[in-house]
């Protein structure tokens, strides 16, 4: 039984074998592309605590496979970022590589990243409801965004002191009730 969520690197080696594991085929493929085109693109980024940035899109998809969800979501967990923070990638260009499944689960993670308000009342509201919307669409684009913010909050140190309060705050006031909602008990604990 699972006690605990990694939310630090897991080994590609480990993290195939557990996908293949539980989604026997050729699934772990999927997963094996993500990594190498997601290492890549993230090549020479890094993050404020000077960590490589690749680092944290292999964290969200080692806590995706923890939860073990399906090969796709775990690719969109090494994706996830590539759109917004690497030049010259597209949402065609994961739709070419990876199809229109993981496309679509990367382009829902990314809409909810681009929340921008002023009023903090009022983005606490429009977080909620286009988490609760992308929900609706497809699950497993909030399992990936729980997932991105789990990692983003066990590095919340390298953060001004103001951010760090607001980004505890909302993860409290948003991300952990819907993890608790999902029956993601683990996962809420955690955040």
């Amino acid at each position: 039984m699972l006690t605990y969520i990694t939310n630090e690197c897991m080994p590609l080696e480990k993290m195939l074998a557990r996908v293949q594991k539980q989604h026997p085929g050729d699934s772990y493929l999927l997963v094996e592309k993500a990594y190498k085109f997601a290492e890549q693109a993230h090549a020479g980024q890094v993050r404020k605590s000077g960590e490589p940035y690749f680092i944290h899109p292999v964290s969200v998809a080692s806590i995706l496979t923890d939860l073990m969800i399906d090969a796709p979501t775990i690719a969109a967990g090494f994706l996830h970022d590539t759109v917004e923070d690497c030049p010259g990638i597209t949402l065609d260009t994961i739709r070419q590589e990876f199809g229109d499944e993981v496309a679509q689960l990367v382009d829902g993670v990314t809409k909810l990243d681009k929340l921008d308000f002023t009023n903090r009342e009022e983005q606490k509201a429009e977080s909620l409801r286009k988490m609760i919307l992308a929900m609706s669409h497809d699950m497993r684009v909030l399992m990936v965004k729980l997932a991105d913010r789990l990692h983003n909050m066990s590095t919340l140190d390298f953060q001004k002191p103001h951010k760090q309060r607001r980004i505890a705050q909302e993860t409290m006031d948003i991300y952990a009730p819907l993890a608790n909602r999902l029956g993601l008990y683990l996962l809420k604990r955690q955040l």
